[in-house]
């Protein structure tokens, strides 16, 4: 026979009866907290590597299409000036923008993308260096992945999977 008690009034009991129990049961707490903090950036890590992966893909595509056109000048500036096309479709404002009204934060846009918008911009760089090599123009193209993005958005936040990674 025995006596039963709800886990948090036996972890309480056991707590005030052993200090070495209590000094385990916080700090295996505390273990289990940071495991699940690493967890999560891991999660966002590997969407987020996915994403620079992609990236080559669209500069590969300036590069091909876009830049042999352009004087030297001009090459200066194309490569960020694509990036800005994704950031306009997906966050509505360029990496200068975006710093210039988080100036406390570290880093790029990019950087404080949630999951969503971060699988959003792989989708998008792929579906932009498809336009590109097909030489759509560049305001077209800011139209397209706008609608795109909004539409994919919209289906990622309410994917139950996608949901699983939060």
């Amino acid at each position: 026979i025995g006596t039963f008690a709800h886990p948090d009034i036996a972890f309480e009991f056991a707590s005030w009866l052993s200090p070495e129990f209590k000094l385990y049961l916080i700090t295996e707490f505390e273990r289990l907290k940071t495991n699940e903090a690493y967890q999560n950036k891991l999660e966002w890590h590997a969407n987020r590597i996915l994403a620079k992966a992609n990236y080559i893909i669209h500069t590969d595509a300036i590069k091909n299409n876009i830049v042999p056109n352009l004087t030297d000048k001009q090459k200066n500036f194309i490569y960020a000036e694509e990036a800005d096309v994704l950031n306009v479709a997906i966050f509505g404002m360029t990496a200068k923008e975006w710093r210039e009204s988080n100036p406390n934060l570290n880093g790029n846009i990019r950087d404080y993308a949630t999951v969503n918008e971060l699988i959003c911009i792989s989708n998008m760089e792929n579906i932009n260096s498809v336009m590109i090599n097909e030489n759509v123009p560049q305001s077209e193209r800011l139209e397209k992945l706008n609608k795109i993005a909004i539409h994919q958005m919209n289906i990622l936040e309410n994917c139950n999977n996608i949901k699983l990674l939060k």
